[in-house]
């Protein structure tokens, strides 16, 4: 909100005027962010989102103009968030990390942030969310959402978020579980394109991949992020407010994302519909 707020100060109009990609022509207000979650990097990034309440739709502006002029970042300010949210925005940051180690605009400075990050999460995650007050797990945490935020402000996001934002906007499911819920599935949807990428993402959670294929190292990425989610209590689709009836929009607001140009593999509205459809019915293709 305060980019949002920033952006409109020095510009004018209306919010929905910013909707998209670098379309602001000012500077916003200076900001100074002080981060109190390890997930969104907002404070680092060139995005804000706003729920538009009327197309029960999620905008997302990707726009330099909203910068921080300062990022304050304590873990200090984090030991506060209960379980459940501490889970949620690890995940935030995971999947950050991954779309943005997989996003068609990756560079090598993006990699590097993105492949630590995605360490980072894989090791610390389980311990912030059984131990609030482990301030190692807790300052790793803080690092890998910064790191996060990096890496996708430079090298784009992707399908997930696309998809995440359209339940957040219709049902306010929570961000950090959308993406969560979402992220195994649409790794499987985007596998095929990128199987090299994830078997990275295996390393980097420590798996010895020397002696799988590619394929197979991406698949146990998957299986780790599955399993990390059952362990920290992410609810399943079915769960939440999604109602199966309501896809079609669902995936056609999706495309309309601007994430969705950044996904490795390039997208359908029958294909967002059938990811969503999958996870909602746990079907792994």
């Amino acid at each position: 909100m305060a980019k949002a707020v920033s952006i409109l100060a020095t510009n004018g109009g209306k919010i929905e005027d910013y909707n998209g990609l670098e379309l602001s022509e000012k500077p916003g207000q200076p900001l100074i962010a002080v981060n109190t979650t390890a997930g969104t990097g907002s404070e680092v990034t060139r995005a804000f989102v706003v729920t538009d309440e009327v197309r029960k739709s999620k905008m997302l502006m990707v726009d330099s103009n909203s910068l921080a002029y300062l990022a304050i970042n304590d873990p200090t300010m984090m030991v506060g968030m209960p379980p459940a949210l501490t889970a949620a925005t690890g995940m935030d940051a995971l999947t950050h990390a991954i779309e943005a180690y997989v996003a068609n605009s990756r560079c090598p400075f993006t990699d590097g942030i993105a492949l630590e990050a995605i360490r980072l999460v894989g090791k610390y995650l389980e311990r912030t969310v059984k131990n609030g007050n482990d301030m190692e797990a807790r300052t790793n945490m803080c690092w890998a959402q910064y790191m996060g935020g990096l890496a996708f402000s430079n090298a784009g996001l992707g399908m997930v978020h696309a998809m995440a934002h359209q339940l957040g906007g219709f049902y306010d499911t929570p961000h950090g579980v959308a993406n969560a819920i979402l992220l195994p599935y649409v790794m499987k949807y985007n596998l095929p394109s990128c199987p090299e990428r994830y078997a990275d993402v295996a390393q980097a959670f420590g798996f010895d991949i020397s002696n799988l294929t590619k394929t197979q190292a991406a698949y146990a990425a998957i299986l780790y992020i599955e399993e990390l989610e059952k362990s920290i209590h992410i609810p399943k689709l079915s769960d939440t407010a999604f109602k199966p009836e309501d896809v079609q929009t669902l995936s056609e607001n999706a495309m309309k994302d601007t994430g969705m140009p950044e996904n490795p593999r390039k997208a359908t509205v029958e294909d967002v519909m059938r990811v969503f459809l999958n996870a909602y019915l746990e079907i792994n293709e």
